[in-house]
């Protein structure tokens, strides 16, 4: 029990001295991942810009004077945790790109946030990618109040109740290129949640609500020649042979039983 104790503590310490879990302070993005090749829609008016694919997202916020941008996720209990970017770039007003290798620009993270220290304070664009997985996309909003918008996936949708939701609300919905682009003038609230369905998801969606109403119509109309049926042989059995008119008047039936 001593000896674990001791190698436990030995691990901890050479993690502390590396650096590399991220509890004890912040450590370096990997430069070969910052570097990485991606295009970005640098012409967007919205202050942060999402455009998801299958595998992966691509992100452009825009930076108005700021040393620095922090991007992170909230996880399902709440917490902040930081985000894996890659492909960063920045895009200055007067148009020039530049990336961490050939700028000025580092980038860390901790256990809870990424940030991206531009070394001054920078007007403009900064661009990156994060991979992804799952039909569910949600960010927390980094520009606060700001404009957002998210691209959808190809033979991608979203705004049928039970196979997809957007919040917040008050976004508008428009189809360029085939790919489905929700925007908001501006987000108040602290995330923005998408969740879409496959094309293919709709149909099978649809087949499948069609069968159910076809089953349904079916049971229906067996019950309802079973009832018939039912009825038919207690006619023949004699029983209930008096039906009584549907039009008969309790009026008509004379005073109760004892005041005549």
């Amino acid at each position: 029990m001593r000896r674990r104790h001791l190698l436990l503590v030995a691990v901890l310490a050479l993690v502390a001295l590396s650096g590399c879990s991220g509890f004890f302070g912040s450590q370096e993005v990997d430069p070969e991942r910052l570097n990485q090749n991606a295009s970005y829609d640098w012409n967007t008016s919205a202050d942060g810009t999402i455009v998801i694919e299958e595998s992966e997202y691509t992100a452009v916020y825009r930076v108005q004077n700021d040393s620095s941008f922090q991007v992170y996720t909230v996880d399902g209990l709440g917490r902040e945790r930081s985000v894996p970017i890659s492909a960063m770039r920045f895009r200055y007003e007067n148009g020039s790109v530049v990336s961490a290798a050939n700028s000025s620009i580092n980038v860390t993270e901790t256990r809870q946030r990424t940030t991206v220290d531009f070394g001054r304070n920078v007007s403009g664009k900064v661009g990156y990618t994060v991979p992804r997985n799952g039909k569910r996309f949600a960010t927390p909003t980094l520009v606060e109040g700001g404009s957002y918008t998210v691209v959808l996936p190809p033979n991608t949708g979203a705004g049928i109740p039970f196979l997809s939701r957007i919040s917040p609300g008050g976004y508008e919905s428009s189809t360029v290129d085939g790919q489905q682009v929700i925007h908001w003038e501006e987000v108040t609230s602290g995330q923005i949640v998408v969740r879409y369905y496959l094309d293919r998801d709709l149909l099978l969606f649809g087949g499948l609500t069609g069968i159910a109403v076809i089953v349904g119509l079916v049971g229906t109309l067996y019950y309802y020649r079973q009832l018939q049926a039912t009825i038919r042989r207690r006619k023949e059995a004699g029983i209930d042979l008096e039906e009584e008119d549907e039009d008969d008047d309790p009026r008509d039936r004379g005073p109760p039983p004892g005041m005549r």
